[in-house]
């Protein structure tokens, strides 16, 4: 089975996102991809203030194949409300954040009080980690530093010019997992694997925006054993997502 670790569901007309599960699911379809974590475009609160209920009724709508993170701002005073909310309440199984929207420093103390506290119901916190300011993998190091108990997802591993960066912080500091989606280099899937293990890299394909079809090619590309290839595609994330408790 493989298991998508970061896609997007969301319908947002005054922006012009319209992507409701549908299309999403027929790419999950063609790709071979069984379950998928959905989230957001937009962080809440914001322009879509029914982000949460939305999430929640598209998994209601299809439970067998998504599962909801919430994407918040951190500088939003009853953020943790919200994701007591949407953990507690809706059955959310993580947090997600990024700091060129939200324009929240990773480390700072806001950001880090939310994360605390999806650590509490142990969620992980899937970042946006990539080449813009304030979403490079030694910035979010320093979070991993201040939040030690929480499983800290670097999505996208650093995207174009910070992978090797995204391995270094992750080899260094054991609470942070390496994510696939929008990353080209199959070669650095493999690296990887090899030098913090299988057991901490989750395939993802930040769907519909990037292709599943293609994103699961590339991990097929990197050169992993079978035996990798489970825990990177299905194990990983779903030990994750049976380990939160509401």
């Amino acid at each position: 089975m493989i298991i998508d670790s970061h896609t997007h569901v969301d319908e947002v007309p005054a922006l012009g996102w319209i992507d409701p599960p549908e299309p999403l699911l027929r790419l999950m379809d063609e790709a071979g991809i069984a379950k998928a974590v959905i989230m957001t475009y937009t962080d809440l609160p914001g322009v879509n203030p029914n982000a949460l209920e939305y999430i929640a009724g598209v998994v209601a709508r299809y439970p067998d194949r998504l599962v909801g993170y919430a994407r918040l701002n951190p500088i939003y005073e009853d953020a943790v409300g919200l994701l007591e909310m949407a953990i507690g309440r809706l059955g959310f199984k993580g947090l997600k954040l990024h700091p060129v929207s939200t324009l929240a420093h990773p480390a700072d103390a806001e950001t880090v009080r939310l994360i605390h506290k999806a650590a509490e119901y142990n969620a992980p916190t899937l970042f946006h980690c990539g080449d813009e300011p304030m979403t490079t993998p030694l910035t979010i190091a320093e979070t991993a530093r201040k939040c030690p108990e929480a499983t800290i997802i670097l999505g996208h591993m650093g995207g174009y010019m910070h992978v090797e960066e995204a391995i270094e912080v992750a080899v260094r500091l054991p609470n942070i997992l390496l994510e696939t989606s929008a990353m080209p280099y199959p070669a650095r899937i493999k690296e990887a694997v090899e030098r913090i293990g299988a057991h901490r890299v989750l395939f993802a394909s930040d769907g519909p925006g990037c292709d599943p079809a293609i994103e699961v090619q590339k991990v097929k590309l990197a050169g992993l054993t079978p035996d990798e290839e489970i825990l990177v595609f299905e194990t990983n994330i779903r030990r994750l997502l049976e380990g939160v408790t509401p």
